[in-house]
């Protein structure tokens, strides 16, 4: 019988403030993988996953910054 890897969550993970808005961000992995997955929750519980994985947690942190600047907090609120 085998056991389910583990999951391993980011210290990077965080809530962000933005024009009233607040966002969950959470970034893991599994615990035999060396990417990241983010996935942003917005305060009605709706869940973005980013379909790209990330060579480090600073990346995919750094990537919801840039979406963020890019895109405006809007783009997580539907």
């Amino acid at each position: 019988m085998s056991t389910e890897p583990e999951l391993i969550e980011s210290p990077l993970n965080q809530t962000i403030t933005h024009d009233g808005h607040t966002l969950r961000v959470d970034i893991y992995r599994l615990e035999d993988e060396t990417d990241w997955l983010l996935e942003v929750v917005n305060e009605d519980g709706t869940s973005q996953v980013w379909d790209d994985r990330f060579a480090t947690d600073q990346a995919a942190l750094d990537a919801v910054h840039a979406a963020i600047d890019e895109e405006g907090v809007g783009a997580f609120l539907d």
